[in-house]
């Protein structure tokens, strides 16, 4: 059968190619297209569009590409339309594959299945967001959390846990490194503006360590080519020759005894490898203001605080996140990792079954199926 999936960014690619990879254990001849970048490349998509570029952050930085994004949308919209794959899977990205869905259904009038991975606003019980996801396609959530928010309003979504927590092996706890060293990763973010933030500050907050632990070692970990480039060139101005540069999460952590994190899905990676970590995510004050409207004060942003409702990794934003702050709190996790790993194992019994990439993968043959012979 044939799928078609709409990603935004790495985080969604990273999902699309580790479903797609599941789906083949049950339909073995799947064929695969869609939104991505390279990880579908190297994986033998067709792809339909690359959506380097496409993420933003917030509203505001989004506007200029909005045009752009538009055009990709109905246009992706009516290759939809006309190629009918057997099911549609949009993750995340909500602004833009909203739109879509909703495009398809309302104005092309789409009878083919749709499913939603990781639907918008897990943690904000939006009822009209959820309304509008429920109308449009079938919701597949990977957090207990929103599965209980719908289920209170009474509409369709399906839970089986988190897919990613399956691919991640944790660790065995490690002690603390040396006095004078330790490896320290640093995952800066995917999207440009968060680098423009972020690497900075990671940076030096890193020169602080060094000085304080000589034998320091650091690895930044690039989400594709465009963001390596970005990262070599700052590397290169500060004359940082002693920081590897790899690609991804994993290799970044690999030998990490500890991690600064962009707030995002890699703060999941991470604690589901078992790296404590300290997280950070810096925009630019307007964003501030919007983002304050609409998320609740006091509300943490990181994954793993936020499916275990207190602070179990130190969230640095905003004026917060000075390289001062940052290396102070990374300075106190090296001598005491194993406080947040302690809790990692906790989080990962929260996130529901060990099998729930596989029981998507399966769910999402079996709809493909029933709308192929509808």
């Amino acid at each position: 059968m044939r799928y078609f999936f709409a990603t935004g960014e790495a985080s969604g690619e990273l999902s699309a190619v580790l479903l797609a990879r599941a789906i083949r254990e049950f339909d073995p001849d799947a064929r695969f297209e869609g939104i991505g970048g390279e990880r579908m490349r190297e994986q033998g998509w067709v792809l339909w569009r690359d959506h380097a570029g496409w993420a933003s952050m917030g509203p505001l930085a989004a506007i200029p590409r909005i045009p752009k994004l538009l055009g990709a949308m109905w246009k992706t919209a009516q290759h939809i339309a006309a190629v009918q794959p057997d099911l549609v899977v949009l993750i995340d990205f909500g602004a833009f594959n909203m739109r879509l869905a909703k495009e398809l259904r309302t104005k092309l009038h789409y009878q083919g299945p749709i499913v939603d991975l990781f639907p918008p606003a897990t943690w904000l019980d939006k009822e009209n967001v959820a309304r509008a996801v429920s109308s449009w396609m079938v919701p597949i959530t990977a957090f207990e959390h929103q599965y209980e928010f719908y289920k209170s309003l009474e509409l369709p979504i399906v839970y089986f846990g988190h897919p990613l927590a399956s691919q991640y092996a944790m660790r065995p706890p490690r002690p603390a490194p040396g006095s004078d060293g330790g490896t320290i990763a640093l995952l800066p973010g995917s999207r440009a503006g968060e680098l423009k933030f972020h690497l900075p500050a990671l940076l030096d907050a890193y020169v602080l360590l060094k000085k304080r632990r000589p034998n320091l070692r650091a690895v930044v970990g690039s989400a594709n080519d465009a963001t390596e480039r970005m990262i070599r060139r700052a590397l290169k101005r500060r004359r940082l020759d002693d920081v590897r540069v790899v690609r991804g999460v994993a290799p970044a952590l690999e030998d990490a005894d500890a991690a600064f994190v962009s707030s995002g899905t890699a703060v999941l990676e991470t604690a589901l490898l078992g790296v404590p970590a300290v997280v950070l995510y810096v925009i630019t004050p307007i964003l501030v203001r919007h983002a304050r409207r609409v998320y609740p004060p006091g509300k943490f942003i990181a994954l793993p605080n936020l499916i275990l409702e207190r602070e179990v990794v130190p969230e640095l934003l905003q004026e917060a996140a000075t390289p001062e702050r940052l290396a102070a709190a990374l300075e106190n996790i090296l001598e005491d990792p194993n406080a947040q790993v302690e809790q990692f194992a906790e989080m990962r019994r929260r996130l529901g079954s060990p099998n729930a990439l596989q029981e998507c993968a399966r769910f999402a043959v079996a709809l493909a199926k029933a709308g192929r012979s509808a």
